[in-house]
């Protein structure tokens, strides 16, 4: 058990030994890279002096045994016991979603034995400091396991240094090399005291270079320590072509060994350059897309309406690939597309980081489809396709599902439920490939009939007519709310017995609708949060009951003077009523479609339960974290051996802190998806997608739980919708999405509103504020503030 050795001893397998930085340090070693000598105080030295004390205050002042003493004595004096630096190494430390930037601490120009004890001891100390305690709870990392080790390295009195990124850290851009440099140590780059020279070094090696300010300078005191000076700009010269060069090289070389993109300090002194730290960059956004075409930019509004968050592992191995994307990818590879649906999502460290959009293309298959499709529209009417006997089995299958007792059941059989729920909702595949070309061809005959008839306008409003689950939905929320309202609920603490009782009863028969996204299990869905349907019922209260337009318009077409015959006008209603049945059965079976997947969320909530009483899980819901097939291979969770479970429980902290790490970077860019466009007194810009001009305050609603803020007459600005926002449509005075496009769900609802819609503006929620006063012009596609 070594208390002390030289950095050479150390690898990637020595974590637990060395910490993060010293073992990335201790490969750089041994790869023949420029790092400067040193040697390492282990975490068995830590855990010799701790005793089982983790304070702060009792590192602080902790005596050190006299053979670990002398042990770092020896290796000081074999550096030959002159200035150092020592840093922190903390065995969770610099590893990948955990770069632990700053949280513990390091002394530079540290003289002396006396002086470096001292600092090995406050190194340790650092460990527990408030903002490390409180950086390892963001991270869920437990605090009793993590151990820290001590870096000393002979000091570099650097002439100019700083940090290198081995990718754009701004785009993402892995062909990038980003260099900040400034005088004296890195320190004054690394703790942000200083405007640095920024270097943007491209493939070719050209590098595009901005002058800093360089408002101060730290440097070496001559008795050990630090001092500041005031910076000299204005005399400062920029790095030489050859010390870019050379850090541009070993910057590839260091981004190559460990696979991926570092995050690199360094110093140049006497002529050479040394490399003082690498980690995996932190927080980095995903590689450009490039530019898209026109149908990967149509499928990226689709994407991203359904992706509104970043999937978990077991979305990726459920839901998302069994659910509507992979029905979708099977109903266009059966018309003869390929790959519009899939492979869509990429992962690192087990977390999709990155949405890529696909770029489908034709098959063989294509030619036939017409005729295929043809025949499907004969055989398979929509307003019939609850009577097929497919449907009723599905139905049947699903509601024994809902039916069982998951809490009761053995592990073996527990662990089988996902895989079911996935299974039964195959055949809806099947149902939609047959019965979708019916509906197709419906609304493509009625669309040529109001042409034809010169009453294109109309279009919308004949469709609004069409009975859905999702219009029946509706409707039982306003009915909800007049209950509300007659009760006052809305105010109540507990719930009045009536309106509780309605409550229930809605949520038994529509509690399974989604609140953000049809293709994750992982969001709640209305029955796991009620508290979204308060939030509609709120927001509904006091308005005045959706107004259909559907009838209404069809006896405004009937009265067209081309229709006077009773035969034309029976033509019209049944060409009307099949355009509406197609538009049901595109809503209702997606309604349909969707019934098992609360029995999904809720088996993996009780495997992630049973995972948490032996240990392997902190919460129920960090069994996200998991793939299924990582869940399957479980035999019995009850004699789960420790070191499978230790296993399985680093593997879900290690893909929460990447999580974590990438909850500010978004899946894709906007811009690539949403190109911008010129504003001119614009705020901003999308697409036009309901036609019409309102004024009113923005009220930004980004998920469910805001439902209940939104007033009669404000704007709603929102990141995503989806089918369990529509109520709002009823009180908002125009709709501006973040994506999705005019054929997306919020532009259809809104156009059967009557209400302004500008979609895909990419940065709404972000440009627009809460209470601001601005004018939606949904026929221009922009949103101005108000005059």
């Amino acid at each position: 058990m070594k208390l002390v050795a030289p950095l050479d001893a150390f690898g990637h397998d020595d974590l637990a030994v060395a910490g993060g930085k010293a073992a990335n340090l201790g490969e750089l070693v041994r790869k023949g890279l420029p790092v400067p000598r040193g040697f390492v105080v282990t975490t068995h030295a830590y855990e010799q002096v701790a005793q089982g004390h983790d304070t702060r205050e009792h590192f602080e002042r902790a005596e050190l045994p006299a053979g670990l003493r002398q042990a770092i004595a020896d290796a000081y004096a074999g550096l030959g016991g002159g200035p150092v630096a020592v840093r922190s190494s903390a065995t969770a430390e610099d590893l990948p979603g955990a770069a632990f930037a700053g949280q513990q601490d390091t002394y530079l120009n540290v003289v002396g034995e006396e002086a470096l004890f001292d600092a090995v001891r406050r190194c340790w100390g650092s460990l527990w400091t408030e903002r490390a305690i409180a950086y390892r709870a963001k991270l869920a990392i437990d605090g009793s396991g993590v151990r820290i080790a001590v870096v000393v390295q002979s000091m570099v009195e650097a002439e100019m240094a700083g940090v290198m990124f081995t990718a754009n850290p701004v785009t993402g851009d892995r062909a990038q090399l980003v260099v900040d440099a400034s005088s004296g140590l890195g320190e004054a780059v690394v703790s942000g005291l200083v405007t640095p020279d920024h270097y943007v070094i491209d493939a070719s090696g050209h590098a595009d270079f901005a002058p800093g300010r360089r408002e101060v300078v730290i440097r070496g005191a001559s008795g050990g320590g630090v001092a500041r000076e005031a910076g000299a700009a204005a005399t400062a010269e920029r790095l030489p072509d050859a010390v870019i060069g050379e850090l541009t090289r070993l910057g590839r070389d260091v981004a190559a060994h460990f696979g991926r993109p570092q995050d690199i300090e360094w110093a140049y002194a006497g002529g050479r350059v040394h490399l003082l730290q690498a980690r995996p960059m932190t927080a980095l956004p995903p590689p450009p897309v490039g530019k898209l075409n026109p149908i990967q930019r149509r499928l990226a509004t689709v994407l991203l309406e359904y992706l509104p968050v970043r999937p978990y592992p077991i979305d990726v191995t459920t839901w998302l690939p069994y659910g509507p994307a992979g029905l979708m990818a099977k109903v266009t590879s059966s018309f003869g597309i390929h790959g519009a649906f899939e492979n869509f999502l990429r992962e690192e460290d087990g977390v999709v980081y990155q949405l890529v959009p696909p770029k489908p293309h034709p098959t063989p298959r294509m030619l036939v489809t017409p005729f295929r499709l043809l025949a499907k529209a004969r055989r398979y009417d929509p307003a019939r396709w609850t009577e097929d006997p497919r449907y009723r089995d599905y139905l049947g299958r699903a509601r024994e599902l809902a039916s069982r007792d998951l809490g009761s059941m053995p592990w073996e059989r527990l662990v089988r439920v996902p895989r079911e729920v996935l299974d039964i909702v195959q055949p809806v595949a099947d149902l939609r490939m047959d019965y979708l070309p019916g509906s197709g061809l419906a609304l493509l005959r009625l669309l040529l009939t109001v042409r034809l008839l010169g009453r294109r306008e109309v279009f919308g409003d004949l469709l609004f007519g069409a009975r859905t689950r999702t219009t029946d939905a509706n409707e039982a929320l306003e009915r909800l709310a007049e209950v509300a309202e007659r009760t006052g609920a809305l105010d109540a603490d507990p719930l009045p017995a009536e309106f509780e009782a309605e409550l229930r009863a809605f949520l038994a028969e529509y509690g399974h609708r989604e609140t953000s996204s049809p293709i994750l299990v992982t969001p709640p869905t209305w029955a796991d949060a009620p508290e979204a349907v308060l939030g509609l019922v709120r927001a509904l209260a006091g308005a005045p009951p959706e107004k259909r337009e559907g009838d209404d318009a069809l006896e405004r077409l009937l009265r067209h003077p081309r229709l006077r015959s009773e035969r034309r006008r029976a033509r019209v209603r049944r060409r009307v009523a099949a355009a509406r049945a197609g538009v049901a059965f595109r809503e209702d079976s997606h309604f349909s479609f969707t019934l098992p997947q609360p029995v999904l969320r809720r088996s993996l909530l009780e495997i992630g339960r049973r995972l948490v009483d032996v240990w392997v899980l902190d919460r129920p819901e960090d069994v996200f974290h998991l793939r299924l097939e990582e869940l399957e291979a479980i035999g019995d969770v009850a004699a789960l051996p420790t070191y499978d479970r230790e296993r399985l429980r680093e593997r879900v902290r290690a893909r929460a802190a990447k999580r974590e790490e990438l909850s500010g970077v978004r899946l894709i860019d906007p811009a690539a998806v949403f190109p911008s466009r010129a504003t001119g007194d614009a705020l901003l810009t999308g697409s036009p997608a309901s036609g019409g001009v309102a004024t009113g305050p923005v009220k930004l609603i980004r998920e469910p739980a805001d439902f209940g803020k939104l007033n009669g007459g404000d704007v709603l600005v929102c990141p995503y919708t989806n089918p369990s926002w529509t109520p709002l449509f009823q009180q908002a005075a125009a709709v501006v999405v973040d994506t999705g496009g005019a054929g997306s769900h919020a532009a259809i609802v809104a156009r059967e509103y009557g209400i302004p819609a500008v979609m895909g503006t990419g940065t709404g929620t972000s440009v627009l504020q809460d209470g601001e006063i601005v004018t939606v012009d949904g026929g221009a596609g922009t949103v101005a503030r108000a005059t």
